[in-house]
């Protein structure tokens, strides 16, 4: 990552971590419902309703990070450069890899690669309802009445 003249290490490591789990966090979980006549059960009226933040236990164990050296910013104050915005959409590299395994899924189950639309956040609920399986067609089926084409297309709105 380019921090720029770092000026320190450590807490620029400690940045791109925390921002990478944030964004990892905003694009797998965080989903914003407004308190209104359709979603009644979130009080007061008025409340957003979001799900996160994301457990410890969802970030990589495994989490490489390298700093670049000896890259100048003649601009800033010695030399750095801001740090927590970039590494928060790295983040969204875990909503395209888990998008990546239903259209895995989706492959098996239908026999076809076909396109679809998966909104972020990618809940549990949006990728189980995606997979196009068994389950998610028996669901889809008695909610909507659905057929085949039906199963191929539909797109959960949301967590509620």
């Amino acid at each position: 990552v380019d921090v720029g003249s770092s000026i320190n290490p450590a807490i620029d490591v400690g940045q791109i971590e925390g921002a990478f789990a944030q964004g990892m966090g905003w694009s797998t979980i965080e989903e914003v419902i407004y308190a209104d006549d359709d979603h009644s059960w979130i009080r007061p009226r008025g409340k957003v309703f979001t799900t996160g933040p994301e457990p410890t236990n969802d970030v990589p164990e495994e989490f490489n990070i390298t700093i670049l050296e000896n890259v100048s910013n003649p601009f800033a104050v010695h030399s750095s450069k801001a740090i927590g915005e970039p590494p928060f959409f790295l983040g969204t590299s875990v909503f395209y890899a888990i998008k990546d395994a239903v259209a895995a899924a989706r492959r098996e189950h239908l026999g076809e690669d076909t396109y679809f639309e998966m909104h972020m956040p990618a809940t549990s609920e949006r990728i189980r309802m995606l997979c196009a399986d068994e389950i998610s067609a028996a669901s889809i089926s008695k909610v909507i009445g659905s057929t085949e084409t039906d199963i191929k297309t539909f797109q959960p709105r949301g967590s509620y």
